[in-house]
């Protein structure tokens, strides 16, 4: 990295912390193995003073997602499921569902073709999320509590719950950003006969030497979780966010882990690794090119709210957005590059062409669409090559 621009990439976080619009952040850049800055801002806990640690425990939130879907393509591989497989064939309240139909204030219903486990992966299955708007699916979703109102069911039923809905479209026509993740955690315990966390843990975190990511943060390190202001700064509706020092009940694969910046970095190293580090092989190297090619071709993307997260010139993999092609979207980067972010601002990405990753943990979720864009325009320009 260029040094005076590397400076400059924190100079301004500083500069963003200063004027009381961001708490506090950890960010890491790693190239060609070798971890080129590694820095914390600002405070940890700003209701408390505490200095930003290296070690911060920040709420993932949805970069619980690639995690899942890795755990997810393990069984694939494993030959315990196969892509096509039809959601149904391992949680029976997907076989007959329906989807919503609203046409000048008047719903129907149809009957849905079946979702694949592909589907859940690249958010093609017909599922949304409440938040997302206000169809026929989202009111609901709302009805029934579908979101961290249900955080006291098991998995288990947190599926039941949510199959019974109906469903935004019908499957593998329109790109959808959904709860097709917690989906697969379900899907992830019925094949394993574990539940989500203890899976994740032996089969992932363990191997892989992430011993700070879980659902749940151990009461000897409740002072290092890393905590938003109390109020929106921008004057917004403040995201309340997730409790991470009790265990939930539901392991929420769409969004529920709590990670550090050290752990998180290791699974991004296993995945520019193509699926090992440190002598550890969790995944076929062309399975990890599987996964971070584009699945989507042809199929729309829904509007509003899910076209803002894949910009003009992305699609989606299995699990990550995949940039297309250099040109046409408003940040930089390479081609084959993929990402994703947690809702409360935490964001990554790798970029294969550069052997290259790079992570920012925040705890603002009203500004992470502005700190996102940002944060990647600051890495690239401090490149010299």
């Amino acid at each position: 990295m260029h040094a005076e621009r590397k400076a400059r990439l924190l100079a301004t976080l500083q500069s963003e912390i200063d004027s009381g619009r961001l708490p506090g952040a950890v960010v890491i850049l790693s190239r060609h193995g070798k971890v080129e800055l590694f820095e914390s801002l600002g405070q940890q806990n700003p209701n408390t003073g505490t200095t930003m640690a290296l070690d911060a425990i920040f709420r993932i939130y949805s970069m619980t997602k690639p995690i899942v879907s890795v755990a997810t393509m393990m069984l694939m591989e494993q030959g315990k499921l196969l892509l096509s497989d039809p959601v149904g064939k391992y949680l029976p309240e997907y076989a007959k569902q329906q989807f919503a139909v609203d046409f000048e204030g008047q719903v129907n219903y149809e009957a849905a073709k079946p979702a694949t486990v592909q589907d859940l992966l690249r958010h093609t299955a017909g599922l949304t999320y409440e938040f997302l708007g206000n169809s026929a699916a989202q009111k609901a979703y709302r009805h029934a509590k579908i979101g961290m109102g249900l955080r006291d069911s098991s998995n288990a039923e947190f599926s039941k719950i949510l199959a019974a809905q109906p469903l935004q479209y019908d499957p593998a026509t329109v790109w959808e950003y959904s709860r097709a993740t917690d989906v697969l955690g379900a899907l992830v315990e019925i094949i394993s006969g574990q539940t989500l966390g203890n899976f994740l843990h032996d089969q992932i975190f363990k191997p892989l030497k992430m011993m700070e990511t879980a659902f749940s943060v151990p009461a000897d390190k409740h002072h290092r979780i890393a905590e938003p202001f109390t109020k929106d700064p921008d004057g917004g509706i403040q995201l309340k966010l997730i409790n991470i020092q009790d265990h939930p009940t539901f392991e929420s694969g769409g969004g529920g882990l709590a990670s550090t910046a050290h752990d998180y970095a290791r699974f991004l190293q296993f995945m520019l690794n193509k699926g090992e580090l440190d002598g550890v092989r969790l995944l076929s190297s062309h399975t990890v090119d599987f996964m971070t090619a584009d699945h989507l071709g042809d199929l729309p993307i829904s509007e509003p709210c899910s076209a803002t997260l894949l910009p003009p010139g992305h699609g989606f993999g299995l699990g990550f957005a995949v940039r297309k092609e250099t040109g046409i979207s408003t940040v930089p980067g390479s081609a084959g590059v993929y990402y994703w972010g947690g809702i409360a601002g935490t964001t990554f990405f790798v970029d294969p062409k550069l052997d290259m990753f790079a992570m920012m943990l925040i705890q603002a979720p009203n500004q992470r669409d502005y700190y996102r864009p940002l944060f990647r325009n600051l890495v690239y320009a401090a490149l010299e090559s």
